[in-house]
């Protein structure tokens, strides 16, 4: 004999329950709050680029000649920062597919390999600051090159801290489900790092030799 449900329109009576016990207790994409935080984010870090870019421009649209009293950045650590952080997406993808998959075993490698690529991006970064051939205080153009710069360098700073602890997390023994919605989640916001480059890139090293 079945139980009693309550019908359309009507209150739920004691002893009426849905059983939800089988259902995750996590989602990925948009069925995730952590998706929507870091979408969240990126919108208004997005929108944080955004201006420091058009005020690139308007400081060149007021200058009568740029870049004021200095010569363009070097071409070298720059351009081979852009291609390492142009691979980097591959083992970050990786990861993600792997988080999808509840993959353990490639997680934790794929993980390690995308926060080598991380701290390589970041330790060259030391030597394109030292090839900017502008310090932050001469001008207003050093100013926002540096700026441009730094707003970066911070993104890559944090998601390269959160891949750490990551990491860290992904080689402990017991391992909660929602901890691969978080991987999943940080290879998204890699993308973001990895996508905003390509225009301040295009700003800070080639901008100065097309408007000169």
């Amino acid at each position: 004999m079945t139980a009693p449900v309550a019908g359309i329109g009507e209150a739920p009576r004691r002893g009426d329950a849905i059983d939800v016990s089988e259902l995750p207790s996590y989602g990925f994409s948009h069925r995730s709050l952590m998706w929507w935080g870091t979408a969240g984010v990126i919108a208004i870090e997005g929108t944080v680029f955004v201006l420091a870019a058009v005020a690139y421009f308007y400081l060149w649209s007021q200058s009568s000649h740029w870049p004021m009293s200095a010569v363009p950045p070097d071409l070298l650590w720059g351009t081979v920062n852009t291609g390492v952080l142009l691979a980097s997406v591959v083992p970050n993808q990786w990861a993600k597919h792997a988080a999808q998959k509840h993959d353990l075993h490639a997680v934790r490698r794929y993980i390690l390999i995308a926060l080598a690529f991380a701290v390589a991006f970041l330790l060259i970064r030391i030597f394109e600051f030292r090839s900017l051939n502008v310090g932050w205080d001469w001008n207003a153009y050093g100013s926002i090159v540096w700026m441009l710069m730094g707003l970066h360098t911070a993104h890559l700073l944090t998601d390269a801290y959160d891949t750490s602890v990551l990491a860290a997390l992904m080689h402990t023994d017991r391992i909660e489900g929602k901890r691969f919605v978080d991987v999943a989640e940080n290879a998204l916001y890699w993308d973001f790092v990895v996508i905003s480059w390509v225009p301040i890139y295009a700003i800070v090293y080639w901008a100065p030799r097309w408007l000169s």
